[in-house]
């Protein structure tokens, strides 16, 4: 079992959508970014990424690589899942928060828990994630910009797909032996 966490945050300015958990926010400002600047998948991703220790999302998605320009994070999140598929884990859980003054986002997070739960490949009651405000507090409470942060868990497959034997039923002939 291995836990990862994620920060992201970006600039809110005029003449970007407001794209969060593949989810466009209607708002007068979108976050800035090389990317759609998903600030939520972008945290999930780290965390994910450093659950794993393959690094963090600058590693894989340089903001310096034109493939990635105006892309959006849901298509980085897909190489992520298969990244950790390739490395034998699954997902046991997400738990993230969007932490942004304004807009409301109470009626978009559903949305964005089936988004990020359909791209891994898990289901929905894995997927957990919430908003807050910082009471007018910082940057994110002078509306400058929006961050999350997000932690995970993940599992080997292989440890997750092995049958763990209970005390009683060990063999006592065999050293180590849980067959008999």
């Amino acid at each position: 079992m291995r836990i990862g966490s994620g920060y992201d945050v970006h600039k809110l300015v005029e003449g970007r959508k407001l794209i969060l958990g593949g989810v466009e926010v209607p708002h007068t400002r979108g976050l800035l970014g090389h990317s759609d600047a998903d600030v939520l998948i972008h945290a999930i991703m780290d965390a994910l990424l450093g659950a794993a220790g393959l690094g963090d999302i600058g590693k894989h998605f340089p903001d310096t690589d034109e493939r990635y320009r105006g892309i959006s994070s849901m298509r980085l999140l897909e190489h992520v899942a298969e990244l950790l598929r390739e490395q034998g884990y699954v997902v046991g859980n997400i738990d993230a928060v969007i932490i942004a003054q304004q807009p409301k986002l109470r009626p978009y997070i559903r949305q964005m828990e089936e988004n990020v739960a359909h791209v891994l490949g898990i289901s929905t009651e894995q997927v957990n994630i919430k908003a807050t405000t910082e009471e007018h507090l910082g940057f994110t409470g002078r509306e400058e910009g929006i961050a999350s942060q997000a932690v995970c868990l993940l599992e080997s497959f292989y440890e997750s797909s092995v049958p763990v034997a209970d005390s009683e039923s060990r063999c006592t002939s065999c050293p180590g032996c849980t067959a008999h």
